[in-house]
């Protein structure tokens, strides 16, 4: 066990085997290699996942499926060997969440850049994909204004 401090948590042990590593960090934070995926609170389908280099650094996250059940990636042959993926059951996809301007009702969700984890060793990359329909901002709750109509 180690002791990281972080601005949201405060001092936490972290249990070494569930950091997750990015060799190449993610875009925007290439020199931040190391996170632990914390759930927001057992009632709720978020995460955090916070930086054990920066403590001020943590990313909203949730499950893409839970929100969009279509959703459908194709991870390529390089990102597998890369991510060292031997089986479909430990791969593990997040979208980072943003909450624009506090509104929790206008979330939405990286669908373009999932997070791809293989839980067998902990690492992890942010994939943008290419040729995609999908965009930075997915909408996580319809807007009640436009459902009415």
């Amino acid at each position: 066990m180690m002791k990281v401090n972080t601005r949201r948590f405060g001092e936490i042990e972290v249990d070494e085997s569930r950091v997750v590593k990015f060799k190449e960090g993610i875009p925007a934070f290439e020199d931040k290699h190391e996170f632990l995926i914390l759930p927001y609170d057992e009632e709720t389908p978020y995460y955090f996942m916070q930086s054990l280099e920066d403590p001020d650094l943590a990313f909203l996250l949730t499950m893409p499926f839970l929100f969009f059940p279509d959703y459908a990636i194709e991870i390529d042959d390089s990102v597998l060997k890369e991510l060292d993926i031997k089986n479909q059951d430990d791969v593990t996809l997040y979208a980072l969440v943003t909450i624009p301007n506090g509104s929790v009702r206008y979330m939405t969700a990286n669908l373009l850049a999932p997070i791809v984890l293989n839980t067998e060793n902990m690492q992890a990359k942010q994939l943008v994909l290419e040729k995609s329909n999908y965009t930075t901002k997915h909408r996580l709750f319809p807007d009640p204004v436009k459902e009415a109509k």
